[in-house]
């Protein structure tokens, strides 16, 4: 095996045994599966499923609802991610979310870019230019801002925004990032424009994303989960869940007959 091929196929999360509940009711079921480094791992599955549960699991965000419990483990580079000595902050910084609706802060174009990076304590000018530019230019939105940087973001259309979102997230440079639904608020043109952003990002990203949207999945994906009722029913590479699926559920969900 090639070192290139070792990479393309090196886990970046292992979960294993993972359960999650909200108070008595039981939310997340023994999810074991292994997400890879450089690839775009997609969660389908109907609503209510625990797709967005099981992504905001991932960096620990579901632990700011208080009634939140879990058992098992999801291990982020070989550590157990709810080890009592593994910083939350830490987590995040590795481990980005962009979501559903595009939430930009009520400050300039650059301000919002910069925020992360001030936050980890980069104060030079240049840098932060840098850092923005850079991000911006990742998320394939600089040459449509870089003339109004010091614009507010609230101004920019719905697309622009999320794609401004995603430059946020990079700019504290991150290794994996999480998509709850990003294009499910967008146009067909906007969503056409992130789509082809993530394919470009999973060459630096691994990139997680939850999506209603089973087209979306089939074209941007390389691998995909089906959620039901809390339970991972398949996981597969996502050609073979698509053309091939082992489960009857799965096939009848792909095609339609019910979700």
């Amino acid at each position: 095996m090639t070192q290139e091929q070792k990479v393309k196929h090196e886990k970046i999360i292992s979960v294993d045994q993972f359960n999650l509940w909200y108070g008595k009711e039981q939310a997340l079921h023994n999810i074991d599966m292994d997400i890879y480094k450089n690839e775009v791992t997609a969660i389908i599955g109907p609503s209510g499923c625990g797709k967005s549960t099981f992504i905001k699991s991932l960096n620990r965000m579901v632990e700011m609802i208080p009634t939140v419990s879990m058992a098992g483990s999801i291990n982020y580079r070989e550590e157990n991610i709810f080890n009592p000595k593994y910083k939350v902050e830490d987590l995040r910084t590795e481990v980005g979310m962009v979501f559903q609706k595009p939430n930009p802060f009520p400050k300039s174009i650059y301000e919002n870019v910069a925020y992360g990076p001030r936050i980890h304590g980069i104060r030079q000018k240049s840098k932060l230019d840098e850092i923005v530019e850079k991000s911006l230019r990742d998320a394939a939105i600089w040459d449509e801002v870089k003339d109004r940087l010091k614009t507010n973001a609230m101004g920019l259309s719905g697309g622009q925004q999320q794609r401004l979102c995603i430059a946020r997230c990079l700019a504290i440079e991150p290794e994996v990032i999480l998509m709850d639904e990003p294009t499910s608020a967008l146009d067909p043109i906007s969503t056409n424009k992130v789509e082809e952003l993530i394919r470009v990002l999973k060459e630096k990203y691994s990139i997680v994303i939850v999506t209603h949207n089973m087209q979306q999945a089939a074209r941007i994906s390389d691998r995909t989960a089906f959620f039901l009722d809390g339970y991972v029913v398949e996981y597969e590479h996502t050609d073979e869940i698509f053309h091939n699926p082992q489960n009857k559920q799965t096939e009848d969900y792909i095609t339609g007959r019910f979700g």
